[in-house]
């Protein structure tokens, strides 16, 4: 593991934080066995689409 060899301020640490952004993951349409079509990430849809969700 990487371990810093001088400390770091609490403003730099922060400053470095507020940079960070989560991005919202993007929906697609799946439908389930029975026709019904559903908003759920593109990971899900398999999943979805044999009815395990």
């Amino acid at each position: 593991m990487a371990v810093p060899k001088r400390k770091l301020s609490r403003s730099n640490t922060r400053a470095r934080r507020s940079q960070w952004k989560a991005t919202a993951t993007t929906l697609v349409e799946a439908r389930r066995p029975d026709g019904e079509p559903v908003q759920v990430p593109r990971r899900l849809v398999r999943a979805v689409q044999r009815g395990l969700l």
